[in-house]
């Protein structure tokens, strides 16, 4: 699943306005040019999927350094994850105004920046507010990046081979996280953000021999932006503190009052305004509320795992961070080809039942790892993470297809960015409670509690899935 986990599903679509703007001059677009855009696309698209999960085998080391302790730890991983699924909603909008080109500078400037004061923070909770900053930018570049693609190849299959090696980065990318990461963080942490510094370099570089991108004047829900951000912060707050302080005390019900009141100004901002950027008559769907559903479930599978998994293999089966690395990458570079599989099955069987058929490995996978003996050897538990990842690689590309095919063309682009915020807040939930029970009590009883609940989520939308559209009469 790390493919396709990380990677940003929405498909730039401006069709009346940039997309036509691209397409009308793109075809004078100089060859070079349009591989100098890929190029940057590509490498932006790396970074951003790297720094998903290149953190998550470093915690112990970032924790032996800074302290913190789990909840801090946590931080560390939702900081860029909650600011990555909060800002995706109008992160499009900014990439039509100022242009792709532009966008995609700008945000990689705030990355590079942000992964340099990662790298030298001296406390964590400079580290944390860096991490944030971090996935600021990563929000800002991840639409721009298949902006870029858009308007440098016009030609349809000139651009599918373009997409094709574009998601080759993000492939690489989070196949690479766990086992770089690893390395690194053995050696010391802070390298785990230096290593961006060179590749953004590059992309820079590659960004500015690359054809400039038109604009368009689109508008730009500020309230409903600074709604989502709060919601989602104070609801990360409250689940990630409230495992240490209880759910109970004042400060944790006070962000979790300060969440539903920040989700309900968002809600009637999407209902009552001009540009909603979370229309919601999208839900009036079943299938795409079915996609939604399991796009948040696997990547609460997913991303919890991997945030257990790196603490259990270092805290309690006493290896290092190199190792663990290495115990991750089964389950991570099995995902390039699952995803060939996933085209195969979902042209075969359908979208829908390729998308319950990865919910349902997933949830087993799961449901497995729950049963292990404290004994069961290093090397068995490395594969049986496998399944889990294959459920989500199998699933993933079914679950936007079906989103995709289940909306009009025109809203592709809003589509799919909706979609890849559930994704993005599935992770960041998921990070959040699972740290909460693993400090609430009993490490091995919190993991296995998290576990269970995932595979029920899992099953519960896998359900809604497999449930059949009523077809209107008439």
């Amino acid at each position: 699943m790390p493919a396709t986990s990380t990677a940003p599903d929405r498909v730039h679509q401006p069709e009346a306005g940039a997309g036509a703007g691209a397409g009308a001059g793109a075809a004078a677009v100089p060859v070079a040019g349009a591989r100098f855009a890929l190029g940057a696309a590509l490498l932006g698209f790396f970074v951003i999927t790297l720094d998903a999960l290149i953190v998550s085998v470093a915690l112990p080391a970032i924790g032996n350094d800074l302290g913190g302790g789990i909840s801090g730890l946590q931080w560390v991983v939702d900081g860029y994850t909650l600011m990555l699924a909060a800002l995706l909603l109008s992160a499009g909008s900014v990439s039509d105004r100022i242009g792709a080109k532009r966008a995609f500078g700008l945000g990689l400037v705030l990355f590079l920046a942000a992964s340099a004061a990662c790298a030298l923070a001296p406390t964590l909770g400079v580290l944390v507010g860096a991490r944030l900053v971090q996935g600021a930018g990563a929000a800002v570049m991840m639409p721009a990046t298949l902006a870029l693609i858009r308007e440098a190849f016009p030609d349809a299959d000139r651009r599918t081979r373009a997409l094709a090696l574009w998601a080759v980065g993000g492939s690489v990318g989070s196949a690479a996280g766990p086992l770089v990461g690893g390395a690194l963080a053995g050696w010391d942490w802070r390298w785990i953000f230096f290593i961006n510094l060179p590749v953004g370099l590059v992309a820079l570089v590659l960004l500015g021999r690359a054809p400039s991108s038109p604009r368009r004047e689109v508008p730009f829900d500020v309230v409903g932006q600074v709604a989502a951000v709060a919601a989602l912060g104070a609801l990360t707050y409250a689940l990630i503190e409230g495992g240490q302080a209880g759910f109970a005390s004042a400060r944790i019900v006070a962000a979790l009052v300060l969440a539903v009141a920040a989700a309900a100004v968002f809600l009637v901002r999407q209902a009552r305004g001009r540009a909603p950027m979370m229309p919601l008559d999208l839900f009036r769907s079943r299938p795409v509320v079915a996609a939604l559903a399991a796009g948040f479930a696997l990547n609460v599978g997913f991303y919890g795992v991997t945030f257990l998994f790196s603490l259990y293999f270092q805290t309690f089966r006493g290896m290092s961070a190199a190792v663990t690395g290495l115990l991750f990458l089964p389950m991570t570079l099995q995902s390039v080809g699952v995803s060939f599989v996933s085209a195969a099955a979902t042209r075969r069987f359908g979208a829908k039942a390729t998308m319950v058929a990865g919910q349902v490995v997933m949830g087993a996978g799961l449901l497995v790892l729950c049963l292990l003996p404290a004994t069961v050897p290093v090397w068995a538990v490395a594969v049986l993470l496998m399944p889990v990842s294959f459920g989500g690689t199998l699933a993933v590309p079914a679950m936007t297809g079906l989103m995709l095919s289940s909306v009009p063309a025109e809203r592709a682009g809003l589509a799919s960015g909706v979609l890849n915020t559930f994704r993005q807040v599935g992770g960041a939930v998921a990070v959040a409670v699972y740290g909460a029970l693993v400090t609430a009590g009993s490490f091995t009883a919190g993991m296995r509690t998290g576990l269970i609940a995932a595979a029920i989520l899992l099953a519960a939308t896998a359900a809604l899935g497999a449930l059949r559209a009523r077809t209107p009469r008439g």
